[in-house]
């Protein structure tokens, strides 16, 4: 299939493992190094009611990180209340998710910024219809897959399975990062290394634990450094 060299579709080994947090530092990484960013949450649930609209947190700290200006609806297409599975929410409000407007919104984007960061709800496989999954998007955008493994007990299977549903997927590996979601993980050293092995390259980065959830700003440069080599 076809390729964007210029965006990444971040996913990740389940809900909870930092996307966002790797999605912003690297947003952060590539307007640091002069690019137009434009950033997207093509579905998101999980959102508060504000005087603007339903509004989610992580497609707001996406857009606070982007250097180009676009209205909420097209960062974030798909806004549901309830903290819960795209596809129920979606069931719910009665609303048909739909990938070709969701590839629009991706289109003007593109056509408007250097670099598209694209950030997934939940893991690779979470559904957002009946019929459909998050690995849908990156399929129909065309654009290659970082994978963010959430560094706990059970990453180790986590990781090889996304990555291999990656690669079936016909969807192009553009790596991994590490994020330290479980500061009392025993071997942490020791599961990194395993990591490393069983996915065939070192991280493009190692986020430590942030109990405040905040980006680390170094690790998003050293990822942008490394992404660099790949795409743009």
């Amino acid at each position: 299939m076809s390729c964007n060299p210029n965006a990444l579709f971040i996913t990740g080994t389940d809900t909870g493992v930092g996307k966002t947090l790797v999605s912003v530092s690297l947003v952060k990484a590539l307007v640091k190094h002069g690019l137009r960013v434009s950033v997207m949450k093509p579905i998101a649930s999980g959102s508060e009611h504000t005087p603007a609209g339903l509004r989610n947190a992580d497609a707001l700290a996406l857009a606070e990180a982007s250097n180009v200006t676009v209205p909420y609806a097209t960062t974030n297409p798909y806004c549901f209340e309830p903290a819960i599975s795209p596809h129920i929410a979606a069931e719910e409000a009665k609303i048909d998710v739909n990938v070709g407007l969701i590839k629009s919104r991706f289109e003007a984007l593109a056509g408007g910024a250097d670099f598209v960061v694209v950030e997934g709800a939940g893991g690779w496989y979470a559904p957002i219809s009946r019929t459909q999954w998050m690995a849908d998007l990156p399929k129909a955008l065309g654009i290659p897959t970082l994978l963010v493994v959430g560094v706990r007990l059970g990453c180790l299977n986590h990781a090889l399975l996304s990555k291999q549903a990656i690669e079936a997927a016909g969807v192009e590996w553009a790596g991994w990062v590490a994020n330290a979601i479980d500061p009392t993980l025993e071997r942490a050293a020791e599961n990194l290394s395993s990591l490393e092995r069983m996915l065939g390259s070192e991280p493009l980065a190692v986020f430590p634990f942030a109990p405040d959830g905040r980006p680390d700003v170094r690790c998003g440069e050293h990822m942008g450094r490394r992404l660099s080599l790949i795409s743009f």
